[in-house]
């Protein structure tokens, strides 16, 4: 489905005045950050107790558009496994900025809950 924030052929949210946190600012935070990392870079069922860490963490938009950005082949990123990034990735390949996009969606979302906060 072509159209919307870095997709191939709109704008970007840098020229509409979008304030996009440093990339490596969001590392300080994740919930991964005092885990050991080999347990993030498992395969088979350890990756599901792996995604555990990614449920609640803060991060994980900015996480998991950085591996798609990046093409990151290895580990649980973001919540997702390496499959499960494969597959986006080839479902989605109009996409040229997942950061981009991963971070217009949380504000459309936001938009919204506090539109029925509100109303």
């Amino acid at each position: 489905m072509p159209g919307g924030i870095g997709v191939e052929g709109r704008d970007d949210a840098r020229s509409r005045g979008v304030i996009m946190t440093d990339q490596q600012d969001w590392r300080v935070r994740a919930s991964c950050r005092d885990e050991d990392p080999d347990g993030l870079f498992v395969r088979g069922a350890e990756q599901r107790k792996a995604k555990l860490v990614c449920i609640a963490c803060p991060v994980r938009t900015e996480c998991l558009a950085e591996a798609l950005d990046n093409r990151v082949e290895f580990g649980v990123w973001g919540g997702m496994t390496e499959r499960e990034r494969r597959a986006l990735l080839r479902r989605r390949p109009d996409v040229t900025s997942w950061r981009e996009l991963l971070s217009a969606a949380r504000q459309d979302a936001l938009g919204e809950f506090e539109d029925e906060r509100v109303g």
